[in-house]
């Protein structure tokens, strides 16, 4: 699958707009994971818009992301940005054909002070 061809999946996958982002920077400012990404929320936003799908299928600011969604509800233009990165990660387990952590490993990497919505998200977004 080519850039265009990936962009054009991953906007159909998650019905967002890319194209709509201002770079205001909103959706990053509330993300949690902000100093451990590499590309934060809007410049995924931004990136896809333009087709350099590349550098993000190779970014560990894939598995750094929550995916506790902050960044959907504070854009003010309803991007989402974590839904795009989102899409991106499963476009890269799917053509890997398998998940960047296995489930069993889950439960022996968790911090006990994560919040257990933390707990849920990771579940949900490896099982995949």
């Amino acid at each position: 699958m080519n850039n265009n061809e990936m962009r054009e999946e991953i906007i159909r996958r998650t019905g967002a707009d890319p194209l709509k982002c201002m770079k205001c920077g909103k959706c990053s400012a509330s993300c949690p994971s902000y100093d451990e990404m590499e590309y934060h929320p809007h410049q995924f936003a931004d990136m896809i818009a333009r087709g350099k799908i590349e550098p993000l299928c190779n970014s560990e600011s894939l598995y750094k992301c929550m995916s506790c969604m902050v960044c959907n509800e504070r854009c003010p233009r309803g991007v989402k940005p974590g839904a795009l990165v989102e899409a991106v990660r499963l476009i890269v387990i799917r053509q890997s054909g398998k998940n960047h952590l296995s489930q069993d490993k889950i439960p022996q990497l968790l911090n006990p002070e994560l919040p257990q919505q933390a707990i849920v998200t990771a579940m949900r977004k490896y099982a995949k």
